[in-house]
């Protein structure tokens, strides 16, 4: 079978960026070095054109988790073609492909299934999908959006004037053009592309699944700190309509405080959040699966496999009536009840809550009970 033909364009890109990013950044630091400006231009540069990646191409027009003013929609735009990885409604119709057919080779455009290469860098250097670039068929939505379409539109003028046109008038600014060019230009761009890459290659290979095994995608903390939040991948691939990846506070997830601190100003609103109770269902489930997983290797421990199903029984039906009595309470408050009322109502929820914390903390502890 022969092989599907080289995208010739992409490769000089990638090859001739990297070997500049490798060679020439550092050559060009030895013979007339690097100031504080250049390091900071460059960072905020990556930050510019990453978020626009995280913020825009994907939680809000890929998986649409938040709606944006067309003002923030316009700066996106911009930085999604600072950050040279096509336009958002390509990128979004590749990234809506991946999560429908995720690790299926030859429908998942950039499938962990075959290998870090070939997910990382490799799909886009040879034309694996043709039809993939002729058919927005499942992004009809984006169709309709005056911005993602104008951007697609002129995205080559604007990828080209950005990409050069702000190294350049940094260099004129700081009196360094090709050092600007080298830094904020190409070392920018190259850092831009792998960062991104890793949540397609290194997030299905490296981390934990505490939501699924029903895809390769893993959380991996570490990964998010370069990825601008996107490293809590097996999250985000079970529930891919929340706008957050990183659920807890202590989470780094720049891309959702970013989207969240925009709701204060008006620039962003209706957030999606996947409620508490199927967070904590396939969280939960994932436990029980994979001790049971366990238990059934070993012998003699029928005993622990019995309490494990009914512990995870009592568990899930208890934090439903929790969930249902939370609810009516909430709604309550918000209504003119009689206060003898809303005080029962009240007394039931912190009794529910106390005791679902406590067989939480029961089942944890069994949890840890299960050999490794």
């Amino acid at each position: 079978m022969s092989k599907p033909p080289i995208l010739w364009t992409n490769v000089f890109v990638f090859l001739s960026t990297f070997l500049i990013a490798l060679i020439g950044v550092p050559l060009y630091g030895y013979h007339y070095g690097y100031q504080t400006e250049h390091l900071v231009a460059t960072i905020i540069a990556l930050g510019f054109a990453g978020m626009s990646i995280t913020v825009g191409y994907h939680r809000l027009w890929s998986h649409r988790t938040y709606e944006a003013h067309p003002a923030l929609q316009f700066i996106l735009a911009l930085g999604g073609a600072f950050a040279l990885q096509n336009s958002a409604l390509h990128w979004s119709s590749d990234h809506r492909i991946h999560h429908k057919f995720v690790d299926q080779n030859g429908k998942d455009p950039y499938s962990a299934k075959k290998g870090f290469w070939f997910s990382h860098i490799g799909w886009m250097l040879r034309d694996h999908q043709p039809e993939r670039y002729d058919d927005y068929s499942n992004c009809r939505d984006l169709q309709k959006n005056k911005i993602v379409m104008w951007q697609h539109k002129h995205y080559l003028l604007l990828a080209m004037t950005l990409n050069f046109g702000i190294p350049i008038a940094l260099g004129i600014i700081f009196n360094d053009i090709w050092g600007m060019l080298l830094t904020v230009g190409v070392l920018r761009l190259v850092l831009s592309h792998h960062f991104t890459f890793f949540i397609n290659s290194l997030a299905h290979i490296w981390g934990k699944q505490p939501y699924t095994d029903k895809n390769s995608a893993k959380d991996n903390g570490l990964l998010a700190f370069i990825t601008y939040g996107e490293g809590y991948h097996n999250y985000h691939h079970i529930f891919e309509n929340d706008y957050r990846n990183g659920i807890k506070w202590w989470h780094f997830d720049p891309t959702k405080w970013f989207i969240k601190a925009m709701t204060f100003v008006g620039l962003t609103n209706n957030l999606r959040k996947v409620p508490e109770e199927k967070i904590k269902a396939a969280k939960w489930k994932m436990q029980k699966q994979l001790a049971t997983q366990k238990l059934v290797t070993l012998q003699g421990k029928t005993d622990l496999l019995n309490k494990l199903d009914a512990e995870y029984h009592h568990l899930v039906e208890e934090f439903k009536r929790y969930v249902e009595i939370k609810s009516a309470y909430l709604t309550a408050k918000k209504q003119a009840i009689s206060d003898a009322a809303l005080a029962e109502l009240k007394t039931n929820y912190k009794l529910l809550q106390s005791q679902i914390k406590m067989r939480q903390q029961e089942w944890q502890a069994l949890i840890n009970e299960i050999p490794a």
